[in-house]
């Protein structure tokens, strides 16, 4: 990676003031402020040399050594939008991309670090999560990001040593977690699962938080002997799956009325139920306990078992997920 000249530089440092500004705005920080500190420091168009952006007639690809001065601004000025960033295409098909940094905020701040915790992170991306993390915690060696992809472990690699930062970078399944550096205090993945693997409770201290996606929304486990449990958070995440791993997709729709077709809550209930609940017999249960949000269901990890829950672990409203 090239060195960007002091112009480049200059407009980053402002552009990205502008979004922990933004961010802070939306009172992400306020239960942990430390973040703030870190979401100013990381520099993200290090992690995003180029990144594409979708347009009437296709991607437009946006690069940071452009010999074109005003492609190089709207390239810097776009890393530091708020918003998520292609960067890995393959037929068209998305392979990887820099999160929305507003959500990666919340999941942070959501994830409860705290000083000398071992973190491991599933999905490495372009690496900016494992930066943010490991300025946090002030100890490369604490932070573990892994990827199944080697072209996206080796580029996070290289993002990160330009930004001086030098976490363990591993290929490999990210759904087997990384044993031979554990135990981990908390574990984040930034990639969509149907389930919680075991390995991950496994890898896991005693009272560990584990926070992932899982269908559209937000999972936070704590982890007890050998088992976990929690709930979602209020607001959906929707991130790629993890490579590998197909994602769920409910059945026939169509016996379901079209306005809850279209409601992101009743399509977030049926991914988690899909291959057990029809989507008319979901529809039914969403309906009759009242619309309920992402916050009204858990999920319970056990030696035997995965169930998502509605409301209460004990019923009447329990469902297995697939393992």
């Amino acid at each position: 990676m090239g060195a960007y000249d002091s112009g480049t530089e200059g407009l980053a440092a402002t552009a990205r003031a502008a979004l922990v500004r933004e961010i802070e705005a939306e009172g992400v920080w306020a239960a942990e402020p430390v973040w703030r500190e870190a979401f100013a420091v990381v520099p993200r168009h290090l992690f995003v040399p180029y990144y594409y952006v979708a347009g009437a007639h296709g991607y437009e690809r946006r690069w940071g050594e452009s010999p074109d001065p005003a492609a190089r601004e709207r390239w810097v000025r776009g890393a530091y939008e708020d918003v998520p960033l292609a960067t890995r295409l393959r037929d068209g098909e998305l392979l990887s991309s820099s999160s929305q940094p507003s959500l990666m905020a919340r999941m942070l701040v959501a994830l409860r670090v705290a000083d000398g915790d071992r973190v491991l992170e599933i999905g490495a991306g372009t690496g900016y999560n494992a930066a943010l993390l490991a300025h946090r915690l002030g100890d490369d060696d604490l932070v573990t990001t892994v990827d199944v992809e080697p072209e996206i472990s080796e580029s996070a690699r290289r993002h990160l040593a330009a930004a001086g930062y030098r976490p363990a970078v591993v290929t490999g399944d990210g759904a087997r977690g990384l044993p031979e550096r554990a135990p981990y205090d908390r574990i984040i993945a930034t990639c969509a699962l149907p389930s919680v693997p075991r390995a991950w409770v496994a890898q896991c201290g005693e009272g560990a938080r584990i926070l992932t996606p899982v269908a559209t929304g937000l999972l936070a486990l704590t982890v007890r002997g050998g088992c976990a449990e929690g709930r979602f958070l209020p607001s959906g995440a929707f991130f790629v799956p993890l490579r590998g791993v197909a994602r769920a997709r409910a059945g026939d729709m169509g016996e379901v009325p079209p306005r809850a077709r279209e409601d992101e809550l009743f399509q977030f209930l049926a991914e988690l139920t899909q291959g057990v609940l029809s989507p008319r017999e979901a529809y039914e249960v969403w309906v009759r306990e009242g619309r309920p949000g992402r916050e009204r269901f858990g999920v319970s990890v056990g030696k035997d078992g995965e169930w998502v829950w509605l409301d209460d672990r004990e019923g009447p409203f329990v469902w297995p997920l697939p393992v």
